[in-house]
């Protein structure tokens, strides 16, 4: 195959992929042959966290920011499931084999516990199952066209609730379907819906330590 036509098909595999940056996929092994065990060896190596698309092995996208508001989120959610023993709150590494070929890993994730086979944590470093709720907390290196693939592909699988939150506008789009959106902004009250009912906090609880190293701190 001539250099043009491999350039070509990387270029194609990329825009499939969402048009994602170059740097962002993994070319050991090459793009299209990647398996179940190639991700989990380039996820145990630590040098980066990896979903596998398409049989390729795709960086994740998640800055500073991104990774502290995840981490706020997930405390939350954390605080209202775990007391009411409702399911199994998940960050980033937390991995799902959506359908096949495809590993994702929602930034932050809701598994009720219907979703568990027999009531049992799975042993499985990927389990095949997808979560209630997942939650994208946008990087700068995401892309549009790979956000709606990925929301796409939650709903596909099974997933009921998906919340994309972007830190520079401070909202959130929750999606009850592929193209069933309403925005809140930092002044509005999220909700969980049917996936988590009575669930409810202030849009900027999601964002509060982003401001917390401009107020003073507390006195002992």
């Amino acid at each position: 195959m001539s250099h043009a036509a491999v350039s070509e098909t990387f270029a194609d595999r990329l825009a499939d992929l969402g048009h994602l940056d170059a740097q962002r996929i993994r070319t050991r092994p090459a793009p299209g042959t990647a398996t179940l065990d190639d991700l989990v060896r380039a996820n145990g190596q630590g040098d980066g966290l990896c979903e596998l698309i398409d049989h390729t092995l795709v960086e994740k996208a998640m800055s500073y920011e991104a990774s502290v508001v995840a981490a706020t989120i997930l405390s939350i959610l954390r605080q209202f499931i775990n007391p009411r023993k409702l399911g199994i709150v998940s960050g980033a590494d937390g991995m799902f084999r959506l359908i096949p070929g495809n590993v994702r890993g929602p930034d932050v994730a809701y598994a009720s516990r219907d979703r568990f086979a027999d009531g049992k944590f799975p042993s499985e470093a990927y389990p095949s199952m997808s979560p209630d709720l997942a939650v994208e907390v946008l990087s700068l290196g995401n892309t549009k066209a790979e956000m709606t693939r990925k929301r796409i592909e939650y709903f596909h699988s099974g997933v009921r609730l998906v919340w994309i939150v972007d830190c520079r506008s401070r909202s959130i789009a929750v999606y009850t379907a592929p193209d069933d959106v309403v925005i809140l902004n930092e002044e509005a009250t999220l909700t969980g819906g049917e996936v988590l009912p009575h669930f409810q906090t202030p849009v900027s609880a999601f964002f509060e330590d982003l401001d917390s190293l401009s107020k003073s701190p507390a006195r002992s």
